[in-house]
């Protein structure tokens, strides 16, 4: 019953495959234990250093591996069974999140301990990303890849709601060592979820080649195809210019609007639900305009919805701006991953998936230090505000000067 009900529905038919039906839930329980650690150590951080800087450092931490590790990854989930090497991953992950716990428990945890174990924890997330997406595309058919990549938007977003509402709450009842447990505990699901699945096992044959052959492999690809180099370049820009939003929002919760935990809460909470609205309610607009016309609009529409965001004079205005900015973003960044997996044959796709990852975390690692740490000399509002325009020039001056500029992203 629930298997026909998902087929009629066009904004959750990917859900109709048992396989990454489990596969979402898994994650989604996990995500919302990471966004409980991400708000209980941003929080920690802007309190403890009382600097921007230090906020958007530690940050940028969870993403500096992928700029080394992001093309391992995607080589060896390529090359070994998909299940097995996630899920070890993942053990690592739990691992790292009990110790955060056992440092706040005993009063132990200090700014230098976060910033070791959040650039830990981004080593092993970098491996795990292009495996679960290689994992994702192995069990939805074609037609049904942009819905399923949607739906892994929406699941991450949900956790962005679900995650913060009980950090707060965790937070002020119990402190930051709640909500660190519940971190370590949520791992969990993931581990349950991938020894259920039964047809992504062995998704592709032992790979002979070199594990260097294989990773240039997927450089060459991605350097050779226009849409894929088109979407990794995009990618790459959102990470630098707009993609700051995520690390800085307890700077501008604490910092501009004066507010606490319950404040960078809500204004977690109201990105992820303008995501979730626009993962479950972009299918009929996509259908109507078109995959390349769609990821333009949105494209150009999430320059001018950051920018209106960092400007928000009150946390009414705040939450409404984000709202959108949310499901702006979302569009962008699911089109662009979807551009890049269609366009790639099976056998690489985590290779181009890591890739992905490689240059939108290079991009944020770079974006979310640098606007903090200006953000500290010059003001939060100038900067942020200022690079999301940056970023809608561009892309307006790619469709102004280069009447095709954007061409190759059709898929």
């Amino acid at each position: 019953m629930a298997t026909s009900l998902f087929s009629r529905s066009g904004s959750a038919r990917a859900l109709s495959h048992r396989d990454f039906t489990l596969l979402w839930l898994g994650t989604l329980v996990s995500n919302i234990g990471t966004w409980m650690e991400s708000v209980a150590l941003g929080v920690y951080v802007t309190q403890v250093t009382g600097q921007a800087a230090w906020t958007g450092g530690v940050a940028a931490l969870t993403h500096l591996p992928s700029l080394v590790l992001a093309p391992l990854g995607g080589a060896l989930a390529d090359r070994f069974d998909r299940r097995t090497f996630m899920a070890v991953c993942v053990c690592m992950q739990a691992l790292l999140a009990a110790l955060l716990t056992v440092l706040a428990g005993t009063d132990n945890l200090s700014v230098p301990w976060v910033a070791v174990l959040s650039l830990l924890n981004g080593a092993f997330s970098t491996l795990v990303i292009p495996c679960a997406t290689a994992l994702t595309v192995a069990v939805v058919p074609p037609e049904d890849l942009h819905n399923a990549l949607s739906l892994d938007s929406a699941q991450f977003n949900l956790g962005r709601i679900i995650g913060p509402v009980l950090a707060a709450l965790v937070l002020t009842r119990v402190g930051i060592e709640g909500a660190l447990f519940v971190n370590t505990l949520s791992f969990l699901a993931v581990l349950l979820a991938l020894a259920g699945m039964r047809g992504a096992a062995s998704t592709l044959p032992p790979k002979v080649e070199a594990l260097w052959d294989g990773i240039m492999r997927g450089v060459r690809l991605a350097w050779t195809d226009p849409g894929i180099a088109l979407a990794l370049g995009s990618g790459a820009l959102v990470g630098l210019l707009i993609s700051p939003f995520v690390g800085l929002v307890p700077v501008f919760a604490l910092k501009v609007l004066g507010g606490d935990a319950t404040t960078t809460s809500m204004l977690l909470t109201a990105q992820g639900t303008g995501a979730v609205i626009a993962a479950f309610g972009s299918g009929a607009l996509v259908a109507r305009m078109g995959r390349r016309a769609f990821l333009e609009s949105a494209l150009l529409l999430v320059g001018l919805c950051s920018a209106a965001y960092w400007l928000s004079p009150s946390l009414p205005v705040a939450l409404v701006t984000l709202f959108i900015l949310g499901a702006v973003y979302l569009v962008a960044f699911t089109g662009l991953k979807t551009v890049c997996q269609a366009r790639t044959p099976p056998e690489l796709q985590a290779r181009v998936s890591s890739l992905f990852l490689l240059l939108v975390n290079a991009g944020y690692i770079l974006g979310v230090w640098g606007q903090g740490a200006l953000s500290d000399r010059v003001g939060v509002r100038p900067i942020t505000a200022g690079c999301a325009l940056l970023f809608f020039g561009i892309v307006v001056g790619m469709r102004t000067l280069r009447a095709r500029g954007l061409a190759a992203l059709g898929t």
